[in-house]
């Protein structure tokens, strides 16, 4: 089981809100997951990315979790504390 830090979308109709995930890669993307990280949303102009527990981002990347793309940005732009 490879396990992905990923973004997985509940927002309404064009206006797309995330929340950050940890999932096996296997799974959709709005599927089952272990556990949520933080929060992102596009449309704010401050502070898009909330974490809401950052020791465990730090956990998950140091048990193997591979970040998406995306997270791997969103990670360099608002580093988690």
């Amino acid at each position: 089981m490879a396990v992905k830090i990923r973004m997985a979308r509940y927002g309404a109709k064009k206006n797309p809100q995330f929340r950050i995930v940890v999932a096996d890669s296997e799974c959709p993307r709005d599927g089952k997951h272990l556990e949520i990280l933080g929060t992102y949303d596009p449309k704010k102009t401050e502070q898009k990315v909330t974490w809401k527990a950052p020791d465990r981002v730090k956990y998950w990347l140091s048990k193997g979790a591979k970040p998406s793309e995306t997270i791997q940005s969103l990670l360099k732009q608002q580093p988690v504390a």
